[in-house]
């Protein structure tokens, strides 16, 4: 399988700027609609897609997504339809990274070995699972790995250089930095802490590090994009599709293009 994470992180790094990776929930405002979306994504400049498997329960969520969670569930939306989308995406964007995002329950419900396999043939490339905790590991990483498929692991304010090593342990892609000890879109960490737990991280690992939860403009892409690998925004994007109905790819688009443009600069503000 072509390792198209290792692909994009080594070209946005050439280029001397972060990766910028999106994040929107499968099946919002509903399958059919998802699409245009996510070529939305594509087209405003977006490296690496993170697409989320709804889910009733989504803990780690905040408000924006647990509506799009209800409301693509509401749109009748199905693992069979998060694949069909995936399998689309990647017959239109062949070298376009695609990350599955979500919770253990719709992954594991027909086994972690059909899963992977499934998403392995619909051109998923990694998989991202919050509340499967390194520890647990045989609940879906060999399946994953047996299949091609990265798996990313999340890292955290409180993970200490004790546990870091198991967190890192059997990942691949890159590593998530969740910035903030709570739920997605509800705050920003401080701009220090994050160098700090960069630091700290990249003693503990070659991965590229993502950094996520909180980012919702621009110009704090920016400021993360200066020492981050990978900046991830998924609320202030998943908050546009809610509010815009119809011209929801189009206001996704002039969004996407806005991080992009302040990524691509953000580096060369700071030697300057």
């Amino acid at each position: 399988m072509t390792d198209r994470l290792g692909a994009t992180f080594a070209r946005c790094r050439g280029q001397g700027r972060a990766a910028l990776i999106t994040f929107v929930t499968g099946g919002d405002p509903s399958p059919a609609e998802t699409p245009a979306i996510l070529d939305a994504l594509v087209e405003g400049g977006a490296d690496i897609i993170e697409l989320g498997m709804p889910f009733t329960d989504p803990m780690a969520d905040g408000p924006a997504i647990q509506r799009a969670n209800l409301r693509a569930l509401a749109a009748g939306t199905r693992t069979a339809d998060l694949l069909e989308i995936a399998r689309g995406f990647r017959a239109r964007h062949a070298e376009v990274p695609l990350v599955l995002m979500g919770y253990a329950n719709p992954m594991l419900a027909r086994g972690a070995d059909w899963f992977a396999g499934q998403a392995a043939a619909a051109g998923v490339d990694g998989v991202i699972c919050v509340d499967v905790p390194p520890e647990e590991d045989d609940a879906l990483g060999p399946a994953l790995r047996h299949a091609g498929l990265h798996l990313v692991r999340l890292a955290t304010p409180t993970t200490d250089a004790a546990r870091l090593p198991q967190v890192v342990q059997g990942a691949s892609g890159f590593v998530y930095y969740v910035s903030v000890a709570g739920i997605t879109g509800m705050q920003q960490a401080a701009q220090q802490s994050i160098e700090a737990a960069l630091t700290r991280l990249r003693s503990g690992t070659d991965l590229p590090i993502a950094v996520g939860f909180g980012v919702r403009s621009p110009d704090q892409a920016a400021a993360i994009g200066r020492v981050a690998d990978g900046v991830v925004v998924g609320s202030a994007i998943v908050e546009l599709v809610g509010s815009e109905g119809a011209n929801a790819p189009s206001a996704v688009r002039h969004f996407t293009a806005s991080l992009a443009q302040a990524l691509a600069g953000a580096r060369q503000e700071q030697a300057a």
